[in-house]
């Protein structure tokens, strides 16, 4: 009977000790989680929500924040929703972008890190390589003058075009093409309708955020547009709030070999990269 008594206290012993451990553990895990800052991000259709949430965020929740991501339909909402204070940052623009949506809507934000960023790419249905173009094979390009201007700019990289001595190349149109060796045809369409378009021409030049929301692989890509740092996209939030702890931790996640290393395995690793990365 003693024996019995023994074992059965024994017993007891025990199941209060994993129950204390399991219930300090339970209180720990929710202290842990209560401790995240919950900020929200805007972002508009193409990579950088996803940057966000599968690569920034997690590194934000190792530094106390939790990210929460709110998509917007264009790219108007975004900033005006971080300038009312509806969100806490955003991810969808470049510089030269911010830059003048804050001159001319009258709003003070700032940008605090760049990151890597999907260019225009050349892609195509019918050929394999640049070498494959043929004499009047047709190209297709956006018809808005600012990714206009930056597919004649590709095409001159690549050799396929030159374009005028002494003109804005920012601004380049059809009418500053100077030399066209291989007689290629330009069909100017609205940048949405370019994935589709490669059923009907040899080659098309496809904004990043419209390829990448058509599921066409940056590594498929023809040649990929070398971007000039003022149209690398950009984390932005208030002016106000640049050097808040927040920004900080951005600033430094941004920056660390953990972004670049979680960026080189991930489905961005494609991306332009920030000059500063090179350094």
């Amino acid at each position: 009977m003693r024996r019995n008594t023994k074992w059965l206290i024994g017993l007891g012993v025990i199941i209060v000790l994993f129950a204390a451990i399991f219930g300090i553990a339970k209180v720990n895990s929710g202290s842990s989680t209560a401790k995240l800052k919950t900020e929200t991000i805007g972002v508009a259709p193409g990579p950088y929500g996803d940057m966000a949430k599968d690569v920034i965020g997690p590194l934000l929740k190792e530094k106390g924040y939790q990210v929460k991501i709110k998509e917007f339909n264009d790219y108007v909402q975004p900033n005006k929703a971080l300038n009312s204070g509806e969100i806490d940052a955003n991810l969808f623009q470049h510089t030269a972008y911010l830059k003048t949506f804050a001159k001319q809507n009258n709003m003070k934000l700032s940008a605090i890190g760049e990151t890597p960023t999907l260019g225009m790419g050349i892609y195509s249905k019918k050929i394999k390589s640049l070498k494959d173009l043929k004499s009047g094979d047709t190209v297709s390009l956006a018809n808005d003058p600012s990714n206009l201007a930056r597919s004649l700019q590709l095409l001159a990289a690549q050799h396929l075009i030159t374009l005028k001595s002494g003109i804005n190349v920012a601004q380049a149109s059809l009418s500053d093409i100077a030399t066209n060796p291989k007689n290629l045809t330009f069909k100017t369409l609205d940048a949405a309708q370019l994935p589709q378009s490669r059923d009907n021409v040899t080659i098309a030049l496809i904004p990043g955020n419209y390829s990448w929301n058509a599921n066409i692989k940056s590594s498929s890509a023809l040649a990929l547009e070398h971007l000039k740092e003022e149209y690398k996209e950009v984390f932005v939030v208030k002016t106000s709030q640049k050097n808040s702890k927040f920004a900080k931790a951005v600033k430094s996640v941004l920056k660390s070999k953990k972004f670049q290393t979680a960026i080189a395995k991930s489905k961005f690793k494609d991306f332009d990269k920030p000059a500063s990365w090179s350094k």
